[in-house]
């Protein structure tokens, strides 16, 4: 059975899905990733969909989702990508990881349509950033795992 990494934000309409799609491309198949939000928004913000599709990752068919469909499945590691979600989330089951890291929320941008792109790139960026970095982490550790000596 794969590891289940959930990310959790607020409305599960942006963050947590840029930071879904970035996971699930940097870990390949090994990890099952998921989102969902502690008050789902019901939508994936468009702009998302569009600033993800321009590094060549399709999340237009994710959907929002909340957090307490998650409650009766094993979830090894839950990564909050916002304040509100850090706050608002419970132990699951299986559970030995969790980490927050904070991003801003880029449906909250204002402005014209290209000045709320350029905000949605930024986060979009800073996200790719944090979870390449874990999802490399993640990688060395299961490489290092597999290649100690079985003692018996």
């Amino acid at each position: 059975m794969k590891p289940t990494i959930l990310i959790l934000c607020t409305g599960n309409s942006c963050r947590s899905h840029l930071a879904e799609g970035i996971l699930r491309r940097a870990l390949g198949d090994r990890y099952q990733v998921a989102s969902a939000g502690s008050k789902p928004a019901g939508y994936v913000h468009p702009l998302g969909i569009r600033a993800m599709a321009e590094i060549g990752i399709d999340i237009s068919t994710h959907h929002s989702k909340h957090m307490d469909e998650f409650l009766t499945q094993e979830v090894e590691t839950v990564i909050t990508v916002c304040g509100n979600a850090d706050q608002a989330c419970p132990m699951f089951p299986g559970q030995m990881n969790r980490h927050h890291w904070g991003f801003d929320d880029p449906a909250h941008a204002t402005g014209t349509e290209a000045e709320q792109m350029q905000v949605f790139r930024r986060v979009r960026d800073e996200i790719r950033r944090v979870f390449e970095a874990y999802a490399a982490g993640r990688k060395d550790e299961a490489r290092a795992i597999r290649s100690q000596p079985v003692v018996g």
